[in-house]
């Protein structure tokens, strides 16, 4: 475990305790440093918290044991000081349409996409009832809008964080908890690169990706942080119930 740095005193999020599941690379390290830049204290939950970003308290945690969540979540809020915003960034991919994933893996994925949720933000909603600036986002994807090949268990998961999202906003709107979800299009990751390198033409395939979006290119990490920094932000707290997304257009848009 790392300590981390004392608070800043300026910044968007000067005085902001924030929490980042999967803050150790990809989206969530991205998250995790946009926070840092503007002023936030952050504590980087992950099973691998040695590439989270220079600053942060690295906490090694599986979002799928309660216990671990506990205890993690618990130490968060001590070093920080409490805890103000949640970032549900941990997710883990699946391909194949409906006969590709068997019952273990249906499991694996829920638990680690969809439950996992439930239990970091049941575990810091102490610490977000005693906050004035109280925000929990989460992390869909654009595979629980539009239907997409081979994704049949991994849009089922992101659909379930939809309608999570939409139901916790209802639940905590009047307690002063803001929930909101990005919903990123196929974004520049390190799965993505996985599943390009074990394609039979990786070029092809990441051209085909690519085309998918409107905008003609995948979406960066770094730009789905600026979104969950945006829905966290004290500055907007009328945004409650928002599912934002970071697609170039694929849900909306289509161009001639």
């Amino acid at each position: 475990m790392s300590t981390p740095p004392p608070p800043p005193t300026s910044g968007e999020f000067a005085g902001i305790r924030a929490l980042v599941t999967g803050g150790g690379s990809g989206i969530g390290a991205a998250t995790a440093r946009e926070l840092l830049d503007r002023g936030a204290r952050v504590a980087v939950l992950d099973l691998d918290p040695t590439g989270a970003p220079e600053g942060s308290l690295g906490l090694r945690c599986d979002v799928t044991d309660a216990a671990h969540v506990d205890q993690a979540v618990t130490a968060a809020a001590r070093e920080l000081g409490g805890i103000d915003v949640v970032i549900n960034n941990a997710g883990i991919g699946a391909q194949g349409d409906v006969t590709g994933n068997d019952d273990a893996e249906w499991t694996r994925v829920l638990d680690v996409n969809v439950v996992s949720v439930a239990r970091v933000t049941r575990a810091a909603l102490p610490h977000l009832r005693t906050s004035a600036h109280a925000a929990v986002v989460n992390t869909s994807s654009i595979a629980a809008e539009i239907g997409l090949p081979d994704r049949v268990l991994y849009s089922a998961s992101k659909g379930a964080v939809h309608a999570m999202t939409l139901a916790m906003a209802a639940d905590w709107v009047r307690h002063g908890i803001r929930v909101n979800a990005v919903v990123p299009g196929t974004a520049d990751t390190p799965w993505i690169g996985r599943l390009l390198a074990e394609a039979s033409d990786p070029r092809a395939e990441r051209a085909a990706l690519e085309a998918r979006q409107p905008h003609g290119r995948l979406v960066l990490p770094e730009e789905i942080a600026q979104a969950h920094c945006f829905l966290a932000s004290p500055r907007n707290g009328s945004l409650s119930g928002v599912l934002l997304p970071i697609d170039g257009g694929v849900i909306t848009l289509r161009p001639r």
